[in-house]
């Protein structure tokens, strides 16, 4: 037959069948959801003795582990009292790692927990988990040291945990998440096309923008520090989120007036972000302004530096040139965007959300 389906009703000479056998479930129930833990990571932090199959040595190679269930290899595991196994002892002038692990035989039909012997060597590896469907499939509680010599054993929880399931919203997805456990991943749909579909987190930070999902969002940066500005200023900015408190920009501020626009009251021609970026450390941005004229005395190609100090708590990046007159003096305040000019920045950065 090269076409098997299951589980029907009734088999049929479609290569439908009825009857399911062991390694049929695995190969079904194992894509439900990876091996993990019964165990939702739900809050800020925990302590680790209040873990499931947390665990603890006794009598120098007996290990005891507390109540726990599992999802291993498409089958359900749970322990419901405290049991112990049994580390072999190192003799040896090397040290071992060997691991804890719940082991599910499909020939025999249960699962069990047990302890994998790893090799004594100058730079031991713990044994890999079996992962053969329709025999054994392991999964890691712990991970043990066993030094040479018969050292004191040590532990290490390595087991993988299950989360908050992710939640889609249509709307409101920031109140939405309000009512949910930390660690829940939340997809603004954006149903109602007024703004923009996102990823957002509920961490131990609390909730944060993760990272924006299709076009770019559109923003209209500004030039600071100026007076009176000629019409024909023309401004065009692009954003998103790419991380949590991390956003990716660019802007492209053309001049297309014949005035030169010069600085006006304190510190030089400036730019705004579409967020605010930290106050908690400075950070500097790439930019370059393309004047194929070379008007106000000025080349055609100038690269520039945009600069946000610590303690800025605007959106306000001041901008810099390399100085035209003294290579020496490094850097000047930009005091002109020449006429028919344009002044282009791109870059990431941290911002303030946090």
């Amino acid at each position: 037959m090269a076409e098997i389906s299951f589980p029907f009703t009734e088999s049929n000479e479609s290569g439908g069948r009825e009857v399911v056998s062991q390694l049929d479930w695995q190969s079904m129930s194992k894509l439900w959801g990876g091996d993990r833990l019964d165990f939702k990571l739900v809050n800020a932090s925990y302590n680790g003795s209040a873990m499931p199959f947390d665990a603890r040595v006794i009598n120098g190679r007996t290990i005891e582990l507390k109540p726990g269930a599992a999802w291993v290899g498409g089958f359900y595991y749970k322990s419901d009292s405290i049991l112990t196994v049994d580390v072999e002892a190192n003799p040896t002038e090397n040290p071992r790692k060997d691991t804890i692990v719940i082991r599910t035989d499909v020939v025999k039909g249960c699962a069990n927990i047990v302890v994998v012997k790893g090799q004594p060597s100058k730079s031991p590896i713990a044994p890999r988990p079996q992962r053969i469907a329709g025999q054994r499939w392991e999964m890691v509680l712990h991970e043990v040291t066993a030094p040479a010599k018969d050292g004191a054993i040590t532990l290490l929880n390595v087991a993988p945990y299950d989360m908050p399931a992710r939640i889609a919203t249509p709307w409101n997805t920031r109140v939405t998440a309000d009512y949910h456990d930390t660690g829940h991943f939340f997809y603004d749909m954006d149903s109602n096309n007024n703004d923009t579909q996102y990823e957002a987190f509920n961490g131990r930070d609390g909730y944060m923008v993760t990272r924006h999902l299709g076009k770019a969002r559109t923003y209209t940066p500004q030039i600071v520090n100026t007076g009176k500005l000629p019409s024909g200023i023309l401004y065009r900015g692009l954003w998103r989120w790419i991380a949590p408190n991390t956003v990716h920009f660019s802007i492209d501020i053309e001049n297309t007036s014949n005035t030169d626009v010069k600085q006006s009251g304190t510190g030089p021609l400036s730019f705004t972000l579409p967020v605010n970026p930290t106050s908690g450390i400075g950070q500097h941005f790439s930019g370059q302004m393309i004047n194929s004229n070379y008007d106000a005395g000025m080349p055609n190609y100038v690269q520039l530096s945009g600069m946000s100090n610590m303690g800025n708590k605007t959106n306000v990046v001041r901008i810099f040139y390399p100085s035209p007159k003294y290579l020496s003096e490094g850097l000047d305040y930009l005091l002109t965007f020449p006429r028919k000019s344009s002044i282009v920045f791109s870059g990431t950065y941290e911002a303030n959300a946090l």
